[in-house]
C-alpha cells in the first residue's frame, strides 16, 4: 500500500532529515497510520502490507534507534508551510496536552492533570505522558474563513517524579515552550513571529525569555500589578533609576472605570462585551509595554477575563481576535487523538517515545496541507439530509479522501491483465482485510 503520488511529492522533501533505508521505512509506516484502525507498529505493518517485506524490528528501531531528528524533521514541515503563511508576521500556538498510557516501565510518565476528566470544582489527573505542542497558524487561501494550527514542534515534559526516576534536570513547561520558541524563531531569523498561549504560557518565565523577532498574546491574572513608563531621568539625579512609573489600577479595577461595548464575533458566537483597555507595564517584566484588555461579557454566561499583548499599538479587538485563533490548537489535538491514534503508539524507551506519538501530530499537518493543496478536488461531501449546514470538509474527510484516492490510484494505475494483475489482486485482498 502507497500513498497517492501527490502525497509522496509533498514527503519528498522530508528525506534530508535522514538517511534513504530510514525515509523508505518513514513512507511504510505513514501508509499504514493512515489506513490502520490501531497505530501500533505492527498494525502499521499489516495495514501497509509490508508484512514479510522486511523484518519488523527495522521498523521498530526507526523510532527507537535510527539517528534523525525530530526538531529537524517538524522545521523541514515547517518549510512545507511557509508558502501558505502570509508576508507579515506567522502566528503561532503554544499548549499542551495529555496522552493517556498504561504501565510503570514506559519513559517519561507520570500524573498529570486531566482536563477532560476535570471539572471546575474538582481536579483530577491521570497516568500518561504531558506534550508540549508548538503549532504554525495558518489560513488557507481557499479557506480564508477557516483557522489551522498544525503541529511541527514537540516536547515530553516530565514532572519532579519522571525526572528523579529517569535521572534527568527538571524543566517546566515554560521552559520547554520557550526552548521550542527560540528554534523555530531561529529557522527563520527574518520573519516576525507572533506566539499564542493560554495562561499557563503566559507568565514572565515566557514573557522575559521571548526571542527578539517573537510577540506574545496571553491571559493575565485579573489582580495583576500594573504600572506606567518610568519617569525620565533628569540630570543629576543621585540614586538607582527607577524601573516603573506610577501604579495603575489592576485589570478587575479597570471594570469600574469608563468602558466601551462591543458585539465580539469568536469561537463561532455572538457576545456582547464591556471592554477596557490600557497600555501598561506587568510588574514581573517592567522594561515591555503591553497593551491589556479586561473583557466583562454581558451575555453568554462567561466570566470576567484579562488579556495581553507585546504588540502594544493594537486594538483591543484585534487582540481578542488573535487570542480567539489559539483554540485551532485545541481542534488539532482533539483530531491526532480521534482520527490518527495519538495515544496509541507501544514504545517504552526513551526514543521511542519522543519520537512516535509526536509523529501523528506531523502526519496531521501534512494530511491538511495536501488537502488544501491537491486533496480538495477530489472530495466529495458525502450527501445527510439531517446535517445541512456542513460547509466545509472535516479532518475526517480530509483523511477518508486522501485514503480514496489511494485505493483508486492503485487500483487505476495498472492493468487488469498480465503483471498488473497480481498487484491489483493484492490490493483488494489488503482492503478486503482492512474492512474486516
Amino acid at each position: 500500500m502507497n500513498l497517492v503520488t501527490s502525497f509522496c511529492v509533498l514527503l519528498q522533501p522530508l528525506a534530508v532529515v535522514m538517511t534513504t533505508p530510514s525515509f523508505l521505512n518513514l513512507n511504510v509506516i505513514l501508509a499504514g497510520w493512515v489506513f490502520a484502525p490501531r497505530r501500533t507498529i505492527t498494525g502499521m505493518l499489516v495495514a501497509a502490507g509490508a508484512v514479510g517485506q522486511k523484518h519488523h524490528s527495522a521498523f521498530h528501531r526507526l523510532f527507537a534507534h535510527a539517528r534523525w531528528s525530530l526538531d529537524r524533521l517538524g522545521l523541514a514541515v515547517f518549510d512545507r508551510l511557509e508558502p501558505h503563511l502570509a508576508s507579515g508576521q506567522i502566528f503561532l500556538a503554544l499548549d499542551d496536552t495529555l496522552a493517556r498510557k498504561r504501565g510503570l516501565k514506559t519513559f517519561g510518565v507520570g500524573m498529570h492533570h486531566d482536563p477532560l476528566l476535570s471539572t471546575r470544582k474538582v481536579a483530577l489527573t491521570s497516568w500518561g505522558h504531558s506534550w508540549v505542542v508548538l503549532g504554525v497558524i495558518v489560513r488557507f487561501s481557499r479557506w480564508p474563513e477557516r483557522v489551522f494550527c498544525l503541529p511541527i514542534l514537540f516536547r515530553l515534559y516530565l514532572n519532579h517524579a519522571a525526572s528523579q526516576r529517569h535521572r534527568r534536570a527538571y524543566r517546566t513547561r515554560p521552559q520547554l515552550a520557550v526552548e521550542m520558541l527560540r528554534m523555530v524563531c531561529q529557522h527563520r531569523k527574518t520573519r516576525e513571529f507572533h506566539v499564542l498561549g493560554d495562561s499557563a504560557y503566559g507568565g514572565q518565565s515566557v514573557l522575559k525569555h521571548l526571542p527578539t523577532n517573537c510577540d506574545l498574546t496571553s491571559r493575565m491574572h485579573l489582580d495583576a500589578r500594573l504600572y506606567g513608563p518610568p519617569p525620565v531621568r533628569l540630570p543629576g539625579t543621585n540614586g538607582r533609576p527607577r524601573k516603573r512609573g506610577p501604579q495603575l489600577p489592576t485589570p478587575r479595577q479597570m471594570f469600574n472605570a469608563r468602558a466601551c461595548r462591543a458585539t465580539l464575533d469568536l469561537y463561532g458566537r455572538h457576545d456582547r462585551v464591556r471592554l477596557v483597555d490600557v497600555e501598561a507595564r506587568w510588574h514581573c517584566a517592567p522594561g515591555r509595554p503591553l497593551r491589556v484588555v479586561a473583557v466583562d461579557p454581558l451575555s453568554g454566561g462567561r466570566k470576567r477575563q484579562a488579556f495581553y499583548s507585546t504588540c502594544h499599538e493594537a486594538s483591543a479587538e484585534q487582540i481578542l481576535a488573535w487570542y480567539a485563533q489559539r483554540w485551532s490548537l485545541e481542534v488539532a489535538f482533539h483530531d491526532s487523538k480521534q482520527s490518527l491514534g495519538f495515544e496509541e503508539p507501544q514504545g517504552w524507551t526513551r526514543r521511542a517515545v519522543e519520537r512516535t506519538a509526536p509523529m501523528a501530530m506531523l502526519l496531521y499537518s501534512l494530511v491538511v496541507v495536501w488537502f488544501a493543496r491537491d486533496g480538495h478536488r477530489y472530495y466529495r461531501p458525502a450527501y445527510r439530509p439531517w446535517y445541512r449546514q456542513k460547509q466545509h470538509a472535516s479532518f475526517a474527510d480530509m483523511l477518508a479522501t486522501l485514503r480514496r484516492e489511494t485505493v483508486r490510484e492503485g487500483l487505476l494505475s495498472l492493468p487488469p491483465v498480465g503483471r498488473g494483475s497480481r498487484k491489483i489482486i493484492e490490493t483488494l485482498e489488503n482492503i478486503a482485510a482492512l474492512a474486516a
